[in-house]
């Protein structure tokens, strides 16, 4: 028999051992994630404060700002600390808890994006019936839905990788504990652990078949080219961060490949566990005029002109 000694922790490598680079990603990202903080806690103030934005679209980006800080939270400050001080050491069952927050707040970030997906198809393909079915108590489960769905899936994940064996060594070619490379420390299978990634597709498909019904409806209803603008201007923040998410999501993840690259599978995990969290904000910012000029700049008045008109 083989002499297997079991794995009782990791190192994680981070994200360059080129000493030249680290303190200039260490800088960067640091910023990204200040960015992120901000930006995010900005939107979800607003959200909170101003009861113009107390409408269901608004509840589910306040949703979406708490879960990037979140998101983010979860796996750069131990990113930071690897730059700075080299290898980190992490134990296994910290190991298992960075997993499970990952997965918990990425999978429940997917199913909130297929909600609003679902949002915005009512809104646009069923308006005279919007305010019916999409009620503030409809929010609030879909709402809990997409934490409770979240937080089931990376319990599955957290469990099952728990049952693994880990022999040999325990260096983890990352800079947090993702999934996919302490399944290459396993020496058992990982054919389940495999399959299960791919629960992913679910929302996409969802949020797929949301936009084809939006598309169609927009061209058989909508006959000016103004209106059409106009209908697709309300789902365009949504579309771009789908697209910031789903695109680096899916292809690091789905299909689960044996063979790839484990540098491209660190440099794809940083774009949506450090950078997408950052974009978000600036794009509903940029493309939401509500927000950009009404509400935070009434809020602001408020807060600095309280005397004001």
């Amino acid at each position: 028999m083989l002499n297997k000694t079991e794995v009782s922790d990791f190192i994680l490598l981070g994200l360059t051992a080129r000493q030249g680079l680290q303190h200039f990603f260490f800088i960067s990202f640091l910023l990204l994630y200040l960015t992120t903080l901000v930006g995010n806690g900005a939107i979800l103030t607003l959200v909170v404060l101003e009861p113009r934005l107390h409408t269901p679209m608004y509840f589910f980006l306040g949703n979406l700002s708490c879960l990037d800080i979140f998101y983010s939270t979860a796996t750069v400050p131990k990113m930071l600390t690897g730059l700075l001080f080299g290898h980190q050491p992490i134990s296994f069952a910290g190991c298992l808890a960075q997993l499970h927050f990952f997965h918990f707040l990425g999978s429940t970030e997917a199913v909130l994006l297929a909600t609003m997906a679902y949002d915005r198809y009512r809104a646009i393909c069923h308006p005279l019936h919007y305010a019916l079915v999409i009620t503030p108590w409809t929010c609030l489960l879909l709402a809990a839905a997409s934490w409770s769905s979240g937080f089931v899936h990376a319990l599955m994940h957290s469990v099952m990788t728990s049952q693994l064996s880990f022999c040999g060594h325990n260096h983890v070619h990352h800079f947090f504990c993702d999934i996919k490379p302490l399944l290459n420390l396993a020496c058992s299978s990982t054919r389940l652990n495999m399959t299960l990634l791919n629960v992913v597709l679910g929302p996409f498909i969802l949020i797929v078949l949301s936009y084809f019904y939006i598309i169609s409806s927009i061209f058989q209803e909508v006959q000016s080219q103004e209106g059409r603008r106009k209908s697709f201007s309300t789902c365009a923040s949504h579309l771009t961060v789908v697209a910031l998410f789903y695109i680096p999501v899916l292809f690091n993840y789905t299909p689960p490949s044996s063979g790839s690259s484990l540098e491209r599978d660190v440099q794809v995990s940083l774009i949506y566990s450090a950078v997408t969290p950052a974009l978000n904000p600036l794009v509903y910012t940029l493309r939401n005029q509500e927000v950009r000029r009404s509400a935070l700049k009434k809020m602001l008045e408020k807060k600095f002109f309280p005397g004001g008109k």
